[in-house]
């Protein structure tokens, strides 16, 4: 079993989470967390060439990458007793506004925490102002 295949810790550490990501997309997106609880996650990311789309502006894979990140693994953090794990099943994304240079960032919160779905809302913004508005909601996954 890799590092990242095992269950994070009950808390775990900045360091552990921000680990688990590099060789994987948050890490190629180059998303750091700065706060992880049970029902909250912040993170941020800085805005660069590679995850600006071919018109220069913000790409909207990197906002919704950024915001589906911080609330994946807040949901990791909040899964119930004898979860295992689990998987998106909805998202949906409002753009407000773009950036272009600076960096990026999510405040993700958790909404619903049922034993079968949890539901997270995200908060994107650069600059005080808000990018976008990121729903998702969750599958909770049992062992078989």
């Amino acid at each position: 079993m890799t590092e990242q295949q095992r269950p994070l810790s009950a808390a775990p550490e900045l360091s552990e989470i921000n680990a688990r990501s590099q060789g994987r997309l948050p890490g190629l997106l180059g998303v750091i967390f700065t706060h992880a609880e049970r029902g909250l996650m912040r993170a941020h990311l800085d805005i660069r060439e590679e995850v600006l789309a071919p018109n220069g502006f913000l790409h909207a894979a990197t906002v919704i990458g950024l915001a589906d990140t911080a609330c994946g693994y807040g949901t990791i953090l909040a899964l119930p007793a004898g979860a295992h794990n689990f998987t998106t099943i909805e998202l949906k994304s409002n753009f407000l506004s773009t950036a272009r240079s600076g960096q990026i960032e999510v405040e993700a919160k958790l909404i619903h925490a049922g034993r079968t779905t949890q539901v997270w809302d995200a908060q994107v913004s650069a600059a005080g102002k808000t990018l976008a508005l990121f729903r998702c909601t969750q599958a909770v996954l049992y062992p078989r």
